[in-house]
């Protein structure tokens, strides 16, 4: 049995990126052949983020990257925050922010299967790092924007990431509305551009507070309102969301005398388009249950 030296370890480390114990185990298992030992982590690697990835990812970092009037933005996540502040996860966000700009794929399939470093794929550098730390990782989507006019993005963090697309002389103007977009998350530039079904969600939620307050009244022997005041009373509910979540209606946050709409045309700028994400938005975490895990473990050893 050939002796591993902590030279070989390290060797073996810095070419594979494999944690310590991992490289010794291959080395010794490979009795000491270099080739041998990083043919058997590839396996292990590759066996172990196929194990991660059934994992939910829910935390994680949204990326930008900006060159020459093309822009992306890219969410990307793991398992854990802690995960999430890592370098070489970062690195990997930032690598496809760029790659979207760049190669414009058509989906993150598309994205995961371009060159990226070291004559591997996006994907091949993801499964290495999730064999690396151990923990599961995802693209989950990007948005690319190619225009002739300008674009600005602001990170909140690395948690919320806001793209903007806009006509004006001023750049501060494109960031202070990325800011404003973060601080206040509006769902569509205009009113007209709310979804359908928010409106009605909306609407549908101030006609049950209205039959309550009317239920109310009624038991108190006082006047419910007239169908004619009730509708007025949602028109005025429905306005006042539209208000709240589109872009141009908002109070601007740097100064809530003005509405960004006034905002924008005292600066001669006009706002095209914007995109925010928000790590994690719409996916639901796991809740462990640690006593319940502990009740498990504990059940497994009896019956061994």
């Amino acid at each position: 049995m050939a002796a591993i030296t902590a030279a070989m370890v390290g060797e073996l480390r810095a070419k594979t990126d494999a944690p310590m114990m991992e490289c010794k185990k291959a080395l010794t298992e490979a009795d000491g052949d270099m080739g041998r030992a990083e043919e058997i982590l590839r396996v292990k690697l590759g066996g172990k983020a196929s194990k991660a990835s059934a994992r939910i990812t829910a935390e994680g970092v949204v990326a930008t990257y900006i060159a020459n009037g093309v822009g992306a933005l890219v969410e990307v996540n793991s398992e854990t925050d802690f995960v999430a502040k890592n370098d070489d996860f970062l690195n990997l966000a930032n690598t496809a922010a760029k790659l979207v700009a760049e190669q414009n794929p058509v989906d993150v399939a598309a994205l995961l299967a371009l060159p990226a470093a070291d004559g591997k794929t996006l994907d091949e550098v993801r499964s290495a790092l999730i064999g690396k730390i151990g923990e599961n990782m995802s693209i989950r989507r990007f948005q690319r924007f190619e225009t002739t006019a300008k674009l600005a993005s602001y990170l909140h963090g690395t948690r919320i990431g806001v793209m903007v697309e806009f006509d004006g002389a001023d750049e501060q103007v494109g960031k202070d509305v990325a800011m404003h977009i973060a601080a206040m998350k509006p769902v569509s530039l205009s009113a007209d551009q709310v979804p359908a079904e928010l409106i009605e969600k909306e609407r549908s939620v101030a006609q049950l507070k209205a039959e309550e307050d009317a239920a109310k009244a009624a038991a108190e022997g006082k006047p419910v309102q007239s169908p004619e005041i009730l509708a007025k009373r949602l028109e005025g509910s429905v306005q006042k969301f539209l208000k709240e979540v589109s872009l141009l209606n908002q109070a601007f946050v740097k100064n809530d005398k003005q509405s960004i709409e006034q905002m924008l045309k005292e600066k001669a700028t006009t706002v095209k388009a914007f995109t925010m994400y928000v790590v994690g938005e719409g996916i639901e975490k796991k809740q462990d249950d640690f006593a319940a895990e502990v009740a498990a473990q504990m059940a497994a050893s009896k019956g061994a």
